[in-house]
């Protein structure tokens, strides 16, 4: 195990980060502790999506880049829709 943790690079920490604020995001909506209409749920999303395309630009894995690719595209889209409906009321 000790040779599996001094093995990750600094690549597996970010992307490993990233997947752990995507998994509390999903997280914290099904506990009710927040929103998915919130502005953070689609950030947070974001933020750990793109923390995790950057650990698959040293490990490359194209099902997963699928993956998060459109989770980025679904978060942004979260993201505008959040401001445009704020805008309309």
């Amino acid at each position: 195990m000790a040779d599996f943790i001094t093995s990750l690079t600094l690549a597996d920490a970010i992307g490993s980060f990233g997947a752990l604020v995507v998994v509390a995001a999903y997280f914290a909506t099904q506990m009710r502790m927040m929103n998915s209409d919130d502005l953070a749920f689609p950030i947070l999303n974001l933020a750990g999506s793109i923390l995790i395309v950057y650990s698959l630009l040293e490990n490359f894995n194209l099902a997963s880049m699928l993956i998060e690719t459109f989770w980025i595209l679904i978060s942004l889209i979260g993201i505008v829709q959040f401001f445009r409906l704020r805008r309309t009321r």
